[in-house]
């Protein structure tokens, strides 16, 4: 698998390792671009990572570590964790998905794409372009997420009577939607693409230029991403090693924890994976900007959750407790925009010495484009992924697409997590300090259009289209359009929960021996105390 060689080599792992890694290949995932590749690479150094830091805690017969454990990847899982968001079911309800004005727009001089799934991104949307709608909410704390995600926090459905509401609600914001969506086109329509990116970043909502993969490669921030590596992994300071308890259960991870301060969805994906293999994982969220209930569903698997107002004394003074005896902290805001609240990774390093620091945002911690915000889709569109996966009209005209899946998001929050676990496995073995992880959607992107790709001609997903998909088509749209090519039901399960009976999608990380499922499931976003077990 070279792909999986390529991300164990920016991993630091030792590549005699891959020969651990054997892979039950499926076709799934088809698309132009090398997706299934992707996304079997990052699932299978994820799962090596995990292995590799087993063998470290455990001792073998001769006192050292014992060998590492055998890691299989089946195609099958990993395209049904890829789209798990589709996937699930909570009361047999499917997910809310992406908004009617997440989407692309014809403008004057090309297309443009648009990110309006948060009320609040909604509003600077309509306000930049003169739309006036109700309801418009605005938000400027901790409103500074760099992870994709799907559309607002849908009532809790815990009562008959809150079922009605948000139902009610939901079928009044498809009809305000709809006409908003026809007064967009309209304006949009006269307008230039990138003359109106810079008009909706300037008022602090989402859009991006659909450009080509040349364009990009000439854009200063495609310049610059194209300079670095696939992710970095530095050390802040020569702290000596902490001691951690013994492995109390199944999984390398256990007596670790993680503070998890991401939001939708590579950063949740990154922390859910650190979940199954032990780690006590503690989601921070704002009481202010709460996560979407359907996102917080499929990611929260196996994790406590608690809400903190990081602007407040009170909340401050919570957080330093829970840092003073933290491992672990994972941010998936864009670089810079936590500083006010002390959680630089240099400041966190200062205040918690050894601690390892994963830092995740959209275009990198770099360029011009670094203070950003940004999803999956709209990396999709500006690095040119999009109108590589698209098509062409009955008049020749490029009509742009998706990918099969989210699968910067899923990607970039497995190699996370398979970074977090490596820099645990060199302190293990005794290179002390505190250390700085970074990925970025955009270098997954740039991985997945030209290392991934020239590396895999000859890939299973190398097809040239998912069949029955309608050019243009959303990857959270109308799903019965877009079939994976193997029945996902093997890596389906079913549980009773706090949010009710849940199907989800099994882990396709893991080892020989490693858990196969996580220990607990999603709880209501704020169900546990800010504090540690």
């Amino acid at each position: 698998m070279p792909g999986a060689a390529h991300a164990w080599r920016a991993l630091g792992g030792d590549p005699a390792l891959l020969d651990r890694v054997s892979c039950t290949p499926r076709a799934v995932l088809p698309a132009r671009l090398p997706v299934l590749a992707l996304a079997r690479a990052t699932v299978s150094v994820c799962s090596l990572a995990a292995a590799e830091l087993s063998s470290v805690r455990s001792e073998g017969a001769g006192g050292g570590p014992a060998p590492v454990p055998a890691v299989h990847v089946d195609d099958g899982a990993v395209a049904a964790a890829f789209t798990s968001e589709r996937h699930l079911r909570t009361d047999g309800r499917a997910p809310v998905t992406f908004s009617a004005l997440s989407r692309f727009w014809r403008t004057r001089d090309g297309w443009l794409r648009t990110h309006a799934n948060y009320p609040h991104h909604r509003a600077r949307l309509l306000a930049a372009l003169g739309i006036s709608a109700e309801n418009g909410e605005h938000r400027d704390d901790l409103d500074d997420l760099d992870a994709p995600g799907t559309r607002r926090d849908p009532a809790p459905r815990t009562a008959p009577d809150a079922r009605d509401a948000r139902d009610e609600r939901d079928e009044r914001d498809e009809r305000d939607d709809a006409m908003l969506a026809e007064m967009l086109a309209a304006e949009l329509a006269g307008r230039d693409a990138v003359e109106v990116e810079e008009t909706v970043l300037a008022a602090g909502g989402l859009a991006v230029a659909v450009r080509t993969s040349a364009e990009w490669a000439e854009h200063p921030q495609g310049v610059r991403v194209s300079e670095r590596p696939l992710l970095t992994t530095v050390r802040m300071d020569q702290t000596p090693l902490r001691t951690l308890p013994e492995p109390a259960g199944p999984g390398p991870l256990h007596g670790v924890r993680v503070l998890d301060l991401t939001r939708v969805l590579a950063g949740p994906v990154a922390t859910r994976a650190l979940a199954l293999f032990g780690a006590d994982v503690l989601r921070i969220d704002s009481p202010q900007l709460r996560e979407n209930a359907d996102t917080h569903a499929d990611t929260g698997m196996g994790k406590r959750s608690a809400l903190l107002d990081l602007a407040s004394r009170a909340g401050q003074s919570a957080f330093e407790e829970l840092l003073s005896a933290a491992d672990v902290v994972v941010t998936g805001y864009r670089p810079g925009a936590l500083d006010r609240f002390g959680l630089a990774p240099e400041s966190l390093a200062d205040r918690r010495p050894g601690v390892i620091v994963g830092q995740l945002s959209a275009w990198g911690a770099y360029g011009p484009w670094h203070r950003r915000r940004g999803f999956d889709s709209l990396v999709q569109a500006a690095t040119g992924i999009s109108l590589l996966e698209g098509q062409r009209d009955e008049e020749g005209e490029e009509i742009p697409g998706a990918l099969p899946a989210q699968a910067l998001d899923h990607g970039t929050g497995y190699l996370l997590a398979a970074a977090v676990m490596r820099a645990l496995t060199e302190q293990r073995r005794g290179r002390c300090g505190s250390r700085l992880v970074r990925v970025a959607l955009a270098q997954t992107a740039d991985w997945l259009m030209n290392g991934l790709t020239s590396q895999a001609q000859h890939a299973p997903s190398a097809s040239t289209s998912a069949p029955g998909t309608t050019p243009g088509e959303e990857p959270g749209g109308d799903q019965s359009r877009r079939q994976d090519l193997a029945d996902p039901a093997a890596w389906l399960a079913e549980a009773d929960s706090p949010l009710g009976r849940m199907r989800y999608v099994l882990p396709p990380v893991g080892y020989e021996g490693s858990p196969s499922d996580w220990s607990r499931p999603t709880v209501p976003a704020g169900t546990d105390p800010a504090a540690w077990w």
